[in-house]
């Protein structure tokens, strides 16, 4: 691996504007074979810049959605009844270390603990897969990359990634946009003009204020550009903004009232 980028795939990689330095620790750890874990709220760009990064470095993405009963088995692979015989079928890991693809275990501690025993190896100087079901012990392929990701704001004691498994990666801290750069990425996701997303990013700022108090979670720049889309499209402000940027982060009432008058008094 030399560290160039394919010029090819950087044409036609999802877009995504960088915050800070992310683009060049990824580019480092990629090229150093060293695994990567993303932290940052809900949609605030993680899956979208690991997707831009595999577009840039001409690699393969497997995008796991990581979710309570996820196993190894379901990232190793299983035998499967196909035909009236047995045979075996690999699992996404187990596809990309064979192929030396990206790997991205998206919201990685919702996962069954059984899956960060299986990750260990891969994310040390071994870098290998043990099979036991078939025997196999597989040396990861050159340009394979383990990244995972999750949201440290949003855990309980029973869903928390051990120091021990967090000490294995390099890891990149994400935040919500800055106005300056948020605004740019909802004018392009959503094609709406600048004077129209704005507002919408100043009431997404006020609304991220109130994680912790009102809301669980602050409001994710994906909901800005869906909220962005629907007004193009002529749905009017406010039931754009109620369905895209409201309804998704409560339900309850009187919540959603104390938001909808945040809204007047950004709009109004």
């Amino acid at each position: 691996m030399d560290g160039t980028l394919n010029l090819k795939g950087a044409a036609d990689a999802p877009f995504y504007l960088p915050q800070a330095d992310e683009i060049a620790v990824f580019q480092a750890a990629y090229d150093n074979q060293l695994p990567v874990l993303l932290k940052g709220p809900t949609g605030c760009g993680k899956t979208r810049f690991v997707a831009h990064m595999a577009a840039q470095l001409g690699r393969p993405l497997y995008t796991v959605a990581c979710h309570d009963d996820l196993s190894a088995a379901d990232l190793i692979g299983r035998y499967l009844l196909k035909g009236g015989e047995t045979i075996w079928v690999d699992g996404p890991l187990t596809r990309a270390v064979r192929e030396g693809a990206i790997c991205y275990l998206d919201e990685v501690v919702e996962a069954r603990k059984d899956v960060t025993v299986v990750l260990h190896p891969l994310t040390d100087d071994r870098r290998i897969l043990p099979i036991d079901r078939t025997g196999e012990e597989l040396e990861a392929a050159d340009g394979f990359m383990l990244v995972a990701s999750y949201n440290p704001g949003y855990q309980n004691i029973l869903k928390t990634l051990k120091p021990s498994t967090r000490q294995r990666f390099v890891s990149l801290e994400f935040t919500f946009p800055k106005p300056e750069h948020e605004i740019p990425v909802v004018m392009r996701e959503s094609g709406l003009d600048e004077a129209r997303v704005k507002p919408l990013v100043r009431l997404a700022n006020k609304l991220r204020d109130l994680k912790g108090q009102d809301l669980e979670e602050g409001v994710s720049t994906r909901l800005v550009v869906y909220a962005a889309t629907l007004i193009r499209q002529g749905m009017p402000v406010e039931r754009a903004i109620l369905a895209a940027m409201i309804e998704p982060l409560t339900d309850d009432r009187d919540t959603k009232r104390g938001l909808l008058d945040l809204v007047t008094a950004v709009f109004g």
